[in-house]
């Protein structure tokens, strides 16, 4: 309980009661245990131990642990890795110092429409096409670097592997990974082993620190949707600890990461420049994807938990509240399917791969500007010397 607290150097009987009676709701027993079952039931007793919610406090010094581990494994493994594997920098031209359209840069928006850029013209003294590449320079040195990029796929795709190598083995030998109804077989009087307990603490410290370092990290066009994604992870982890969910948990955080680090493979070779093997990996990475987010997951473990419980137990508001937070990793899984389906059509088609989630580097040549040397009207805008054939360089905006 909360018992009584100090609030400002003096007792507020009111305030205590009114979070006791919160926290009392929270924990009824009714809303997060099925019918007839209370925590005491799930307390430690004869060499049995079973998930409490106090558990987890562990993990946020743990994500701050992974946060100052991700920052010297950048430092010391990725960016000697990037080295080793070529991966090079565009050459950026800076915006030249210009305080009137710094300001509205930094107050009114990146991307001024044509009335504001003819405004912008005549108080910086610069033509309309001279005021838009400022911008367009502006805005490509506060895109990431390429070694950025390299450095948060590298830590990814390493945490990534060793998490599906270690989940394997924690559900492999454990017979509700052969048969799902065991997942539900005695629950939730189901005591855990200390490998079960690692994979959990150890997971959900990961998504804390992607929780706390999002802000930093590379923004990508889904940054509304990771954020989703992170909380409703932590969320889903963390109930399904303490509601002794821990059977299903394992299972779905194993088939998550059984896809991920084949993503952050594809990224790390696309960022160093070897196409074909970015390409190769990126399609494994799809056909992975898809079975395991869009057959497996669904069909199989959103099976096993919203059809087997209610075999055992009736419906309870921690059984609603779990598979509701499961539809919403769904419906994001259905939207990042979509994207990857887009990619792999290009792929099919021979068109140029790349992350539809990522902004582009906006070129020079991208609004036809910069005239090819010694042509005329007509003449194409080059890339590296060479005519560009196609329109997958222009800009996007």
């Amino acid at each position: 309980m909360l018992g009584n607290r100090d609030f400002g150097g003096c007792e507020h009987p009111i305030q205590l009661q009114m979070l006791q009676t919160l926290y009392d709701y929270f924990w009824w027993e009714r809303l997060w245990l099925p019918v007839n079952l209370t925590w005491a039931d799930l307390e430690d007793r004869d060499g049995r131990v079973y998930a409490k919610a106090s558990d987890l406090y562990i993990t946020l010094p743990l994500a701050l642990l992974f946060l100052i581990i991700r920052y010297f494994f950048e430092l010391y493994v990725a960016t000697p890795l990037a080295a080793l594997l070529n991966v090079k920098e565009k050459t950026r031209l800076r915006a030249a110092p210009n305080p009137t359209l710094e300001h509205f840069y930094l107050a009114n928006g990146k991307h001024p429409k044509q009335a504001e850029v003819e405004l912008l013209s005549r108080q910086s003294g610069l033509s309309g096409r001279q005021v838009e590449r400022w911008f367009r320079r502006r805005r490509n040195q506060d895109r990431p670097s390429l070694l950025k990029k390299f450095r948060e796929a590298s830590w990814r795709f390493t945490f990534y592997l060793i998490a599906f190598i270690a989940g394997m083995a924690v559900i492999v030998d454990k017979p509700w990974f052969y048969d799902m109804k065991k997942v539900w077989e005695g629950y939730p009087i189901q005591s855990t082993v200390p490998s079960q307990y690692w994979y959990y603490m150890i997971e959900l410290s990961f998504y804390w620190s992607l929780l706390f370092s999002i802000a930093s990290d590379v923004k990508r066009k889904d940054f509304k949707e990771q954020i989703i994604h992170h909380v409703a992870t932590i969320i889903l982890i963390s109930f399904s600890w303490f509601a002794n969910y821990i059977r299903a948990g394992t299972l779905i955080m194993a088939l998550h990461d059984s896809s991920d680090y084949l993503l952050e493979s594809a990224k790390m070779f696309n960022y160093a420049g070897w196409k074909n093997t970015c390409n190769n990996i990126f399609i494994v990475f799809a056909i992975v994807f898809i079975i395991t987010r869009l057959v497996i997951l669904p069909f199989w473990i959103l099976h096993c938990t919203v059809v087997y419980p209610l075999e055992l137990y009736p419906a309870f508001f921690g059984y609603y509240f779990f598979n509701s937070m499961m539809g919403v990793l769904q419906a994001l899984h259905i939207f990042w399917a979509y994207l990857i389906l887009r990619m792999a059509h290009k792929f099919i088609t021979g068109k140029q791969v790349e992350d539809e989630r990522s902004d582009r580097e906006e070129t020079e040549s991208s609004e036809g500007e910069e005239p090819a040397a010694g042509g005329g009207a007509k003449s194409r805008p080059l890339a590296n010397g060479h005519p560009i054939l196609n329109n997958h360089h222009r800009k996007n905006d």
